[in-house]
């Protein structure tokens, strides 16, 4: 035997690579299993009469291959060196159960050593993968399979598919070309993300698909592109639901592309029952009569494709389709080497109107100056934004160049609700003296409820008193095209007008009908709902609406339904204090939450109140008093100028 045909190996973990057949078939490309303190073969000295089955790879040498399995060409024998029987290795019981499958005697008795996938192999040659099959190839026909069997699934039959689609059930879409001519950078951001990769192994598998998908919504991205393959790149379909969801009521949110193998119109309408606004059109993989129809199927739902090429050929193939955005790829699919000036060679066979964007290989700012001048209007990086420990840093540093991304809102001063307004008087008061909003509740058999003859009157002082000069200061809207506004920071500035306050109708768990014909009667411009209403219900209401939680409640969060959340103990009014902790701990849950804070509050304990949520407190917007501005049962009015006066300064 050559001197180096073994090496020793003492790390029990690694990942298995595999070729799909025999005790392999069905199995994905990558296992993690337990492997022998033993001798591993590294050098292709084996008998002509074994070939190589699986293989790792060495710690610091990717294209250097240890051998971890050889099967006999001809008689069914296979030699592993891990443990399949191991808690800890991947699909161990699969292998078990496709060995014990087997009869004995020959492979050509037994159908042959092979996977679905192929019966063209990829050896192992030198210690490096050789053949002709490619690994664009390889995934292909995995995804054939694996689609194939999900369309005769029940309920993901294309059939069905088609039926909710007719339904019109599919979320809210957006047009992807218009979308990438906004952008705050002098190229626009497709951002995206992903798992894992071929090329590159695992890159952030524990990576939560929403909330990447706002973070990059937050520093300016026109574009999220979410990986939906699930072997190779470790995403799902599902991945791309949530992240259309985490996005929903954002005021100008990334368009969302299904980056995923492509070759069935089934795949194009799934991704646009997922909430998808474009798919990816590869056009190595497709030939030309399977382009044009997916082409055109995907624009007859309303998404105009990503068309990929990596080729001079190709270009004029995806030109030749009409095709408004053009994505050149650095990366060659089928040896997955990257050159990043493909796309620069490329861009003379362009029409003018053509988006063109560059896909992969992006790292640093070194890497796009190029594209600025070459015409080409937007760049797509994923590895390096995911391995980014500081996004809005990166995303600065390479479009911007220093450049602040995310929409700065100034601090404005605490909105003031004043609730629970009884008389003319009160409502008055409360508005000379900087209030924003004006309460009355409507909610029946409360002592604070008021008849509609007193709730007309109240609307009508209201509607009529103009603010004070001084409380002006510090209105300012957000731009509604603005990049990277948070939802609620968007939504909460419709609860404050620059000329008068606004009269809010409080209603606990009454009829939606009701509420609905009393905001019209009285003239209501804010609802808010304080029992248990379906939150979908702020969406059948045609004002903003204000929500009540109690800590830890779900949907405090909810994006596009209740214009802000209002986080209150009971059912209001009891002047009962919220507990801090669990303030602090509701709060903490999401970057995006912004709330009304209400429970127990009054002119003397607000400011130490709001101080012990330390850096919480940012994330109120706003404070809500009833039984802080009384005495004795009654408004005191000296009470509400005091509360306003104090909540007021808070922030200034």
């Amino acid at each position: 035997m050559h001197p180096n045909t073994f090496r020793r190996e003492d790390t029990k973990f690694r990942a298995l690579k595999h070729d799909s057949k025999g005790v392999y078939a069905t199995l994905p490309p990558s296992l993690e299993v337990t492997r022998y303190h033993s001798l591993a073969g590294v050098q292709p000295t084996i008998p002509d009469c074994l070939e190589v089955s699986s293989w790792t790879e060495f710690e610091n040498e990717s294209d250097r291959k240890i051998i971890m399995g050889v099967r006999h060409k001809e008689y069914t024998v296979e030699g592993v060196q891990f443990h399949p029987e191991s808690i800890l290795s991947e699909n161990g019981r699969t292998m078990f159960r496709n060995f014990l499958n087997l009869r004995g005697g020959t492979w050509k008795e037994n159908g042959g050593p092979r996977s679905q996938l192929s019966e063209d192999p990829t050896a192992l040659r030198d210690g490096k993968l050789t053949g002709k099959k490619t690994i664009l190839d390889t995934i292909y026909e995995y995804r054939k399979i694996a689609v194939n069997h999900q369309m005769l699934t029940p309920s993901q039959r294309p059939e069905d598919l088609q039926a909710a689609y007719d339904l019109g059930i599919s979320p809210p879409q957006i047009s992807f070309p218009d979308r990438l001519r906004q952008t705050p950078f002098s190229l626009s951001l497709m951002a995206e993300i992903k798992r894992a990769s071929p090329s590159k192994g695992l890159i952030s598998l524990s990576t939560c698909a929403p909330a990447q998908a706002r973070k990059y919504a937050m520093v300016g991205a026109s574009v999220i592109s979410v990986l939906t393959e699930p072997e190779w790149f470790k995403g799902s379909i599902e991945d791309l639901r949530a992240v259309r969801q985490s996005l929903e009521g954002l005021p100008n949110r990334p368009a969302v592309l299904r980056k995923e193998f492509i070759f069935n119109e089934y795949q194009i309408l799934e991704a646009r029952l997922a909430g998808a606004d474009t798919v990816l059109l590869i056009v190595k993989m497709l030939d030309n009569d399977l382009l044009w129809r997916l082409y055109r199927y995907s624009q007859q739902l309303g998404m105009e494709p990503l068309v990929e090429v990596n080729t001079a050929e190709e270009m004029k193939i995806a030109v030749s389709l009409g095709a408004q955005v053009i994505g050149v790829n650095n990366r060659d699919l089928r040896s997955f080497e990257v050159d990043l000036g493909t796309t620069s060679r490329l861009m003379d066979l362009v029409p003018a109107s053509t988006i063109v964007c560059a896909l992969s290989g992006i790292s640093g700012p070194n890497d796009v100056n190029a594209y600025r001048t070459e015409g080409v209007k937007a760049i797509l990086v994923g590895e390096a934004l995911m391995r980014a420990e500081n996004t809005n840093l990166f995303v600065s540093q390479l479009l911007g160049g220093g450049e602040r991304v995310v929409a700065s809102i100034p601090k404005r001063p605490l909105l003031v609700k004043i609730c629970g307004t009884r008389t003319p008087a009160a409502a008055r008061t409360a508005i000379e003296s900087g209030a924003d909003l004006i309460g009355i509740i409507l909610a029946k058999g409360r002592t604070r409820t008021v008849s509609d003859i007193t709730a007309l009157e109240i609307s009508k002082v209201v509607k009529s008193t103009p603010r004070p000069a001084s409380s002006v200061i510090g209105i300012q809207k957000c731009v509604g095209d603005s990049s990277g506004v948070n939802y609620f920071d968007y939504s909460s500035q419709f609860l404050c007008h620059s000329e008068r306050a606004l009269l809010v109708g409080v209603f606990l768990n009454q009829p939606l009908s009701y509420i609905i014909s009393q905001q019209q009667r009285l003239g209501l411009d804010v609802v808010q709902l304080h029992g248990s209403e379906p939150i979908e219900w702020a969406n059948l209401i045609p004002v903003p609406v204000i929500k009540k939680f109690s800590p830890g409640e779900p949907g405090l969060s909810r994006h596009a339904c209740h214009t802000l959340s209002l986080l209150d103990s009971g059912a209001g009014g009891s002047g009962e204090k919220l507990d801090i902790s669990s303030v602090q701990n509701s709060l903490g849950k999401s970057d995006d939450i912004r709330v009304m804070l209400a429970g127990g509050l009054d002119h003397l304990n607000i400011t130490d109140t709001l101080q012990q949520l330390g850096r919480y407190s940012e994330k109120v917007v706003g404070v809500d008093v009833s039984s802080g501005v009384e005495s004795d049962g009654s408004q005191d009015l000296k009470k509400i100028q005091a509360f306003v006066t104090a909540a007021k300064s808070f922030r200034t």
